[in-house]
């Protein structure tokens, strides 16, 4: 699988989610590989969006949203937990999807060393903060840039998951918000009984 392209990830957020569904997200630590196939993502596009963090405007957490398309975005929410991201669209244009839930593939034994208490469980990386973990992901990779392969964070392609395997819904934890973002259908997810399932 060759590794997704600068041009894959520098278009709206909305085409990149759900495009990235069946592709393969990896990790190399000290020469091993974790992967997963993505499964479930969310799409935020702009300062409109009541839901993305842009709607604020640029400050130090946002930044990195503001720029090049195919870098890490990850941030610390609830005092607890990373959450991964990828940046999308053209420079200026803040807009991100959030990789919400991966199917294990490469590495297992080593994710679950890493989220020791859930590993192999129905459902142990159907989450972001799950995936965070078992993939060892933190700050530190925050603004990696996910087109190098040097960087050890990166996304390979896949064929595209069919749309009778594909799921819209309204993204999560946004019920205060107001509408359209409260319930617009940003979230994409695959199927239980889909083909990566």
């Amino acid at each position: 699988m060759a590794i997704l392209s600068r041009e894959f990830y520098a278009r709206p957020a909305l085409e990149v989610a759900r495009d990235l569904l069946g592709c393969r997200l990896v990790r190399q630590i000290n020469q091993h590989r974790l992967s997963g196939f993505i499964t479930e993502t969310e799409a935020y596009q702009g300062e409109t969006d009541l839901g993305c963090h842009a709607h604020v405007g640029r400050t130090p957490r946002t930044a990195i949203m503001y720029g090049q398309a195919g870098h890490a975005y990850i941030y610390f929410t609830y005092g607890m937990h990373w959450l991964f991201n990828v940046v999308t669209d053209l420079v200026e244009v803040p807009s991100a999807v959030l990789i919400r839930a991966i199917m294990p593939d490469e590495g297992q034994h080593e994710m679950a060393l890493n989220r020791p208490y859930r590993a192999h469980k129905r459902g142990w990386l159907n989450g972001p903060a799950k995936l965070t973990q078992a993939l060892l992901l933190n700050g530190d990779q925050n603004g990696c840039d996910l087109c190098l392969e040097a960087s050890g964070l990166y996304i390979e392609n896949a064929p595209l998951t069919p749309d009778m395997q594909v799921i819209a819904t309204s993204r999560v934890g946004l019920n205060s918000e107001p509408e359209p973002w409260k319930s617009i259908p940003w979230r994409f997810l695959v199927k239980q009984d889909g083909a990566l399932n």
